[in-house]
């Protein structure tokens, strides 16, 4: 059967599909109910790496640094907090100090290591 100007649409009956195809549906009517698990773990594991990237780099990669100082004759946390920490208000400062050395009063003693936060 040739095709013709009346006849555009003439189609032959044994070349209606085309080779290797039929007329099942592509997807099965039954999905596994794992199939697609592989795909969302590779999603979740991407998404949890990203997150951990982001509050690395949202919170620093590094640990905060600490100095320490060793309590000396005449010393107070006062005197301590004001000569490190200059321009401070010196009352949060020795509250920082005595939370980082679990000091429970702002007594100390010469020869005490103290950390002091950045």
């Amino acid at each position: 059967m040739n095709l013709t100007s009346e006849r555009v649409f003439a189609t032959v009956p044994e070349h209606m599909y085309a080779a290797g195809y039929s007329i099942r549906p592509l997807r099965s009517r039954r999905e596994a109910p794992l199939r697609h698990l592989g795909r969302w773990s590779l999603v979740v594991l991407a998404a949890a790496a990203l997150a951990l990237g982001l509050s690395k780099v949202a919170l620093g990669d590094t640990p905060p640094v600490v100095t320490t100082v060793v309590v000396q004759p005449g010393d107070t946390l006062w005197g301590i907090a004001a000569a490190r920490y200059p321009g401070d208000d010196v009352r949060v400062r020795i509250d920082e100090i005595e939370r980082l050395n679990g000091l429970h009063s702002p007594q100390i003693g010469v020869g005490e290591v103290l950390q002091l936060p950045s």
